[in-house]
């Protein structure tokens, strides 16, 4: 069998040549990636352009999504978004997006960026350069002007906790945040939070449990506009599927007529922002309660905000 016992003398070479071959790539990948990192310089080139550039209402969107560092050099006064999914956001707080690239990093996968960030946009201006970073500004066709938000109205609301026959037990205003009767989580106040990955400033509504509601009502919300409903139970608790846990509601009713508006049910598991959306009809403005229920609230920690929205584009 001597080309047996040749063959087994051969594998230990083999393998040394693998891995040598493994560790060529590996270091030209390591002499080549420094060309593909921006400098200091680059970052401040690109956050004169923006000063020099930007108009109120316009963002930055990271690309890929992950390029953290930019955020040290931009214009504070800019919102910076990137995080998961952020490529597919509508960002409708926006009617100009400045997308911040390095599409020659590994897996930048521009591509497919491009299909989940394009529809509904169009190119408003020549791409700058400087280094590998590229800037180029964005129409943002999904741009839907805010006429009303519950989280930044909070400190004019009247918040309780309400049972299925209509009591209620008032939460206090301490300047910051309602608290109501029970244990601590019982409060209402804006809040920055995570919903699956996306940071998000939102209202903490934590659900008082059984058939009770937690309820914040809101006077002056205009007529002739989409009312939004957008939110979740934060990722930690979201993913959550023990067989104890109950479904939690989140709504909007019309404080007069006591029409329900919007709701949305959150089964145990269901992660991300949810959103639903109707349009009111013209007219006065109207006074809405902002929900909440759970049967069982454990690990249903709820932030959520209603908006008031123009029609796409700035219409009204």
């Amino acid at each position: 069998m001597p080309s047996l016992s040749l063959t087994v003398r051969a594998l230990p070479l083999v393998e040394l040549g693998g891995l040598l071959l493994v560790a060529l790539l590996c270091l030209v990948f390591q002499l080549r990636l420094p060309g593909r990192l921006p400098t200091e310089a680059d970052h401040q080139a690109v956050s004169a352009r923006l000063k020099a550039e930007m108009r109120p209402g316009d963002a930055v969107l990271l690309f890929p999504w992950w390029t953290e560092r930019a955020r040290l050099y931009l214009p504070p006064e800019v919102p910076v978004y990137g995080y998961w999914g952020s490529d597919r956001d509508d960002l409708r707080p926006h009617p100009r997006i400045w997308v911040l690239g390095q599409p020659e990093l590994p897996k930048a996968h521009e591509a497919g960026f491009q299909e989940a960030f394009l529809p509904g946009r169009t190119v408003a201006g020549d791409t700058f350069h400087a280094g590998p970073l590229t800037l180029t500004p964005y129409t943002n066709g999904r741009y839907r002007p805010l006429r009303w938000s519950a989280t930044q109205a909070y400190a004019s609301a009247r918040v309780y906790l309400e049972s299925p026959e209509g009591t209620r037990q008032p939460c206090p205003f301490n300047g910051q945040a309602y608290r109501c009767p029970g244990p601590p989580h019982l409060y209402t106040a804006p809040e920055w939070h995570e919903l699956q990955y996306e940071p998000r400033r939102c209202l903490w509504m934590h659900p008082p449990g059984g058939t009770g509601r937690m309820v914040a009502e809101f006077d002056g919300v205009p007529g002739g506009t989409g009312l939004r409903l957008e939110g979740g139970i934060l990722t930690e608790f979201a993913v959550r599927k023990s067989p104890s846990l109950t479904p939690t509601l989140m709504g909007v009713d019309d404080a007069q007529s006591r029409e329900r508006l919007l709701e949305i049910a959150l089964p145990p598991g269901l992660v991300g922002v949810q959103r639903a959306e109707r349009t009111l009809p013209a007219g006065e403005p109207r006074t809405v309660k902002v929900w909440t229920q759970s049967t069982n609230a454990e690990s249903r920690q709820v932030c959520l905000d209603v908006f008031a929205l123009g029609a796409a584009g700035g219409g009204t």
